[in-house]
């Protein structure tokens, strides 16, 4: 068996040799054109060139939760695509999410300020009931981030493409349901997969179905926000603040406006990192797996798009 890394801005040879000591009895390659065609291929941001070449490789197995860049190459219809589970994620995910609706519900952003000018303030406390958190795409990183907040007390809502249940949590699908939902939330949290139907899904008409002071947390993928019309919402006073970590164009330029807006956090994309050691343990018993013939979780659906 030949696996095949071709991992764009990764240092592949921590991969190599892990996946070495996973799979001895694998011939393990970092690609570079002309590179002998593999079986399976471990990638992240592979080239066009990369699919054409490998006309042998049986399945990709992506590094990241999001595969919306391999689904915009051409893949022979055999191809399987694999995306990671979760190795990590889920937990740093929820982290950074009850972060981020924790500091804003609480008013921490404002103490901050005070104590760069020496302030000793009091905020009047909010209510919980007052801020519903909503989270747009009941995946496995949805779903634990949608627990998470549970246990705050906040009352949360969810909504995905098809129907799902989630202890806690009021649970939304299908487009018929989406303004209800919206309309249901004070805090947005986004993280749906990145398709055709989901590209600029957070624009003006859908984010001012939000309660008025709603407040953004988009840390699925930069393409579904309309940078401008959140921008024009914060402006208005419609929506309170955001925090963002992700971006159509990443590094975020120095010139963009998200860097001044005072209402918006930035964040480079790191809510939720690949923890490589759980990742090629998850890859190497998926390859097992599909060598033995058996199912696979994570198997992508190019029609879906996740």
């Amino acid at each position: 068996m030949r696996i095949t890394l071709c991992l764009t801005a990764n240092k592949p040879e921590p991969w190599q040799a892990g996946l070495q000591a996973a799979l001895p009895g694998a011939q393990i390659d970092i690609w570079a054109p002309g590179a002998p065609l593999a079986d399976h291929a471990v990638v992240w941001a592979p080239p066009q060139a990369f699919i054409d070449e490998q006309t042998q490789l049986q399945a990709l197995f992506n590094i990241g939760a999001g595969v919306d860049a391999l689904l915009k190459l051409k893949l022979p219809p055999h191809l399987k695509v694999v995306r990671l589970d979760d190795a990590g994620m889920s937990v740093q995910m929820a982290e950074y999410v009850c972060h981020a609706v924790i500091r804003h519900f609480r008013e921490f952003d404002g103490y901050e300020a005070d104590s760069r000018q020496g302030r000793w303030g009091y905020r009047k406390p909010r209510s919980r009931a007052d801020f519903a958190v909503g989270v747009m795409g009941l995946g496995v990183l949805g779903e634990r981030v949608a627990k998470a907040l549970t246990t705050f007390e906040f009352p949360v809502h969810g909504w995905s493409r098809t129907p799902r249940t989630i202890e806690g949590v009021v649970c939304h699908s299908g487009e018929d349901r989406l303004d209800t939902f919206l309309s249901q939330c004070r805090v947005l949290v986004n993280l749906l997969p990145l398709t055709p139907q989901t590209t600029d899904i957070l624009n003006r008409r859908t984010l001012a179905r939000l309660q008025p002071g709603g407040y953004v947390i988009n840390v699925a993928r930069g393409a579904h926000l309309v940078d401008d019309d959140l921008i024009a919402l914060l402006d208005s006073g419609h929506l309170a603040g955001a925090t963002l970590d992700v971006f159509r164009t990443e590094p975020l330029p120095p010139e963009h406006p998200f860097w001044r807006h005072p209402a918006i956090t930035v964040t480079p994309h790191t809510s939720a990192r690949t923890l490589r050691d759980e990742s090629i343990a998850q890859i190497a018993g998926k390859i097992l797996r599909l060598e033995r013939g058996e199912p696979v979780a994570g198997l992508v659906d190019p029609v879906r798009g996740y």
